[in-house]
């Protein structure tokens, strides 16, 4: 596979300013609030859990004790904790928090460097709800399809990938040739938009198909709401773009 580390942004006319605000908002949660993934019982009463979307009613786990297979040491692993807010609200809240610091590293890498583009496109106010709007659908699509195929519905699930995804989505529909740069095989290349994003979204179909053989959620990824997201953004960045446009450059 490849990273992208990079895109075209000529064309730019705005300050990127909501998708600053979108990594710092992530950043600064998973830094202070979820303690760098240490504070489970805050990440276990904010992430989304499909169990409560569905019946609409919080649900609390008790605490269970897990043995580190390394050195053999026991730990108490928190439970499904009180979420103090509308059990729907943690389909926004979820979009802000990440499982490790390599989950929010990928995230924010791919959010900044193409989440300006769309910003630049839709404008400030359209760009936030564009993204609101695609994650909580990627979650749905992570909800859905976990209840729907067998999945563990008591499993939380978090993290900015499904309204990233949207991003990307929305990406290919308005810059399918627009040159990217990625790392691949230790080499800097440049690739249309259309064949990084297409690669990336087929891999995560194949990815997820394992989720036909018993689950929605396969070696802790939700590939169902990076596929639900992706789509979103497809199919609605149209929508959203209508009477948006770049300002004119100023000299």
């Amino acid at each position: 596979m490849f990273i992208p580390i990079g895109d075209d942004n000529t064309d730019s006319t705005r300050r990127p300013l909501v998708n600053l605000l979108l990594v710092a908002a992530n950043v600064l949660v998973f830094v202070f609030l979820q303690g760098l993934g240490g504070n489970l019982r805050f990440t276990y009463a904010f992430s989304a859990v499909p169990q409560e979307i569905v019946t609409g009613r919080d649900a609390v786990t008790p605490a269970q004790v897990a043995e580190d297979p390394l050195t053999g040491s026991q730990f108490e692993l928190p439970g499904l904790q009180p979420t103090p807010v509308s059990v729907y609200l943690t389909l926004l809240t979820s979009m802000f928090m990440h499982g490790g610091i390599a989950h929010i590293l990928g995230n924010m890498l791919y959010l900044w460097i193409f989440g300006d583009n769309i910003e630049n496109r839709l404008g400030h106010a359209r760009y936030l709800l564009f993204y609101l709007v695609t994650g909580v659908l990627a979650s749905l699509a992570h909800v859905f399809a976990t209840v729907g195929l067998g999945g563990d519905p008591m499993v939380p699930s978090l993290g900015a990938s499904g309204a990233i995804s949207g991003v990307l989505g929305a990406y290919l529909v308005l810059f399918p040739h627009r040159r990217v740069r990625v790392l691949m095989f230790r080499t800097i290349t440049e690739v249309p938009a259309i064949m990084a994003l297409g690669l990336w979204f087929l891999f995560q179909v194949i990815s997820g198909a394992g989720m036909l053989g018993g689950g929605a959620q396969r070696g802790g990824v939700a590939y169902a709401a990076h596929v639900g997201g992706f789509l979103a953004g497809l199919i609605l960045i149209k929508f959203f773009a209508l009477g948006a446009g770049a300002r004119p450059r100023v000299a």
